[in-house]
């Protein structure tokens, strides 16, 4: 199994910070390598809700990354879990409020299987890059909320 996570202390309240992040069209703003997103089914931001997702690969080729919210409780916590592509991780936001704003902890699992699991130690880089990219979410909703 390969896990990672990273959190930031963003200077908003909590609902601004989970009604930004459960809107899956907002990824782009914040996370590198997205080309498009659109909703396929439910209802956008609630439990159900499926994503259709493409992400830029390694070698610049499209990649699938659907996903599915597992689990939405607002101004607490979004889990998701990817249903389309080579790999297909599990993670969530995780929201707590503090004096100075909401803590955001951004988590990812994912259970390489077959040949994969050889390449843990390349599989651990790419979710620890992705999970890092939490610190420019910061930046987005820091200069929003100051506008």
């Amino acid at each position: 199994m390969v896990f990672a996570e990273h959190e930031v202390l963003i200077r908003c309240d909590a609902m601004t910070v989970y009604a930004f992040l459960v809107d899956g069209m907002n990824l782009p703003l914040w996370r590198k390598g997205i080309r498009s997103i659109g909703l396929m089914s439910g209802a956008a931001g609630t439990k159900g809700a499926v994503y259709r997702q493409t992400t830029t690969g390694r070698s610049g080729r499209t990649i699938p990354a659907d996903f599915e919210i597992t689990q939405a409780r607002p101004g607490a916590e979004i889990q998701f879990r990817v249903i389309s592509g080579p790999s297909q991780p599990t993670g969530g936001y995780y929201l707590s409020t503090e004096p100075a704003g909401t803590r955001v902890r951004f988590a990812l699992e994912y259970q390489p299987k077959g040949l994969l699991g050889l390449m843990n130690t390349g599989i651990q880089r790419t979710i620890r890059a992705e999970v890092s990219q939490l610190a420019r979410l910061k930046d987005v909703l820091e200069v929003r909320t100051a506008a």
